[in-house]
């Protein structure tokens, strides 16, 4: 008996924008029931490929089956109507509506002819995200209310809402905790349970290993391997096809002082923050960082990390505390306060906190600077061009560009036009929030080492990362947080990742 075809295959797709090849003859295929994972570093051509198969771009060459039958994916819709959904992981949710009417967004659901709404919409929506391990998310919600792990399973909730026979997740476990991370596996489990196919795509590769059935690899617009099983090839053989390269010691050592200890540890605080509190967010906080040394923040979603940054950055009101800066207190609750006083903050959702996604390169670097090129209310944009190039060549952004756009550089650039934008105005305090979200292992490596660079030059950097991992292998000294307390603090060479788990899941705050 002859088997049965896969139920995706993509044959040598091909798809050019203005100067660029994105794809150069990819070939995917995926089986039904499987989950394929879609590795490659930012700029390889995943973004550009999921985006064929969901029909928002079409190809240029090549051919698409489906059940084995030749299908032409004109639109969203059409593939709807096959029966893919996809995920993105910058999530095409609108805030200003409910969850219900996201969920069911061009899919509203219907009765004797007629769309149904209120109530009955919110019970449906109720029901998937009951399925998806979510019930206290109330479906009459506003969705921009939302935390962005929240946001992520209302997207979710979206896909399961169709008819689906594949689901593309793309960066899916990114804003999620270590526990909302096992109900996402146990989610896709089911899933393909069912005979439903999952296109997996994450940087992760521990979670390939966890969830794959099998990977395919791609690298400048092509696939260099393809069907590999992902939980046997091993990881340094899956780097080397990313990256080209093998890649050993991602983290870049740490300075020691002449007795042993971490070299910042005998230079005076350039930040102190005293019994800072915000209600409901993080108890009292007080952390002193100091020149050249990097802190890193851990714990779970919702434990206050990025609540700290951001009421040390002024964009939130502590309701108690105080934050100085070379010993001078900053008035609380201001941004143009804390970047006066040399604050600069990489948001967590860079494209819609930090980028002007419609500008070059080079005038989101200079707008925290603007004032030092305008002479009598006119802007010099030789000399603000000028100083955007240099900053982008100290951190060896690519494209070497500063009149590129900022939209089509890939995470690792957009990340480095973010902190060259503090580079340039000479900030002496630097917060970082997920600083490599979205970004591939070559590229982390690289904004590992600009980060430790920028610390060894002096900078203090204040860090907040999901990857224990990473907080472990670039911080200097680390904050665990529970609940919004601090729960333990430790040289990070004394911790590991199962004690900081253990910390986070059972630890009590510190006396």
């Amino acid at each position: 008996m002859a088997s049965r075809p896969p139920l995706l295959t993509m044959n040598r797709i091909t798809k050019s924008f203005p100067g660029v090849r994105a794809l150069d003859g990819v070939d995917l295929e995926v089986q039904a029931g499987e989950v394929h994972c879609l590795l490659g570093q930012n700029g390889a051509g995943k973004s550009t490929l999921i985006k064929v198969l969901a029909g928002a771009h079409q190809p240029d060459g090549g051919e698409i089956t489906w059940g084995g039958e030749p299908v032409s994916l004109t639109s969203p819709i059409a593939a709807m109507r096959l029966g893919i959904a996809t995920i993105y992981q910058e999530l095409d949710l609108v805030g200003g509506l409910s969850v219900a009417e996201n969920v069911f967004l061009g899919n509203e659901p219907t009765s004797a002819g007629f769309v149904v709404r209120g109530a009955r919409a919110r019970t449906a929506a109720a029901r998937l995200l009951k399925r998806l391990g979510h019930p206290e998310i109330d479906p009459a919600r506003h969705v921009g209310e939302l935390s962005a792990a929240q946001q992520q399973i209302v997207s979710m909730a979206r896909a399961l809402s169709h008819e689906v026979r594949l689901i593309v997740m793309d960066e899916p476990s990114a804003a999620l905790d270590p526990d909302e991370v096992d109900n996402l596996f146990r989610i896709v489990a089911e899933l393909t349970a069912d005979g439903v196919a999952v296109v997996y795509i994450s940087h992760r590769l521990e979670e390939i290993r966890r969830i794959g059935d099998r990977v395919t690899v791609l690298k400048d617009g092509r696939s260099v391997a393809g069907g590999l099983p992902a939980d046997t090839t091993p990881t340094r053989d899956i780097v080397a096809l990313m990256t080209g390269r093998t890649v050993e010691h991602v983290f870049p050592d740490r300075p020691q002082a002449t007795d042993g200890t971490d070299g910042a540890a005998a230079r005076d605080p350039v930040l102190r923050v005293e019994g800072l509190t915000r209600a409901g967010e993080f108890a009292p906080l007080d952390l002193a960082l100091r020149p050249g040394e990097i802190v890193g923040l851990a714990g779970l979603v919702g434990s206050g990390r990025s609540e700290i940054l951001e009421t040390i950055y002024g964009a939130r009101r502590p309701d108690a505390g105080r934050v100085l800066v070379d010993d001078v207190p900053l008035r609380p609750g201001s941004v143009r306060a804390a970047v006066r006083a040399g604050i600069g903050l990489a948001p967590e959702e860079r494209k819609a906190q930090a980028l002007l996604m419609l500008e070059s390169v080079g005038s989101n670097v200079s707008v925290a600077t603007l004032s030092r090129y305008s002479r009598a209310g006119w802007l010099d944009r030789r000399a603000e061009r000028a100083a955007a190039h240099r900053a982008v060549r100290e951190l060896s952004l690519r494209p070497d560009d500063p009149d590129a756009a900022v939209r089509t550089l890939s995470g690792g650039n957009q990340q480095k036009a973010v902190l060259a934008r503090w580079l340039l105005r000479g900030c002496k305090v630097l917060l970082l929030d997920e600083p490599t979200r979205g970004v591939d292992i070559g590229a982390r490596a690289e904004l590992y080492a600009v980060i430790r660079r920028l610390a060894d030059e002096g900078l203090a950097v204040l860090l907040v990362s999901s990857e224990v991992p990473e907080v472990l292998g670039l911080a200097d000294r680390v904050l665990v947080l529970r609940e919004g307390s601090v729960v333990h603090t430790a040289p990070a060479r004394e911790l590991d990742e199962h004690r900081v788990l253990d910390l986070v899941m059972e630890g009590n705050p510190t006396p």
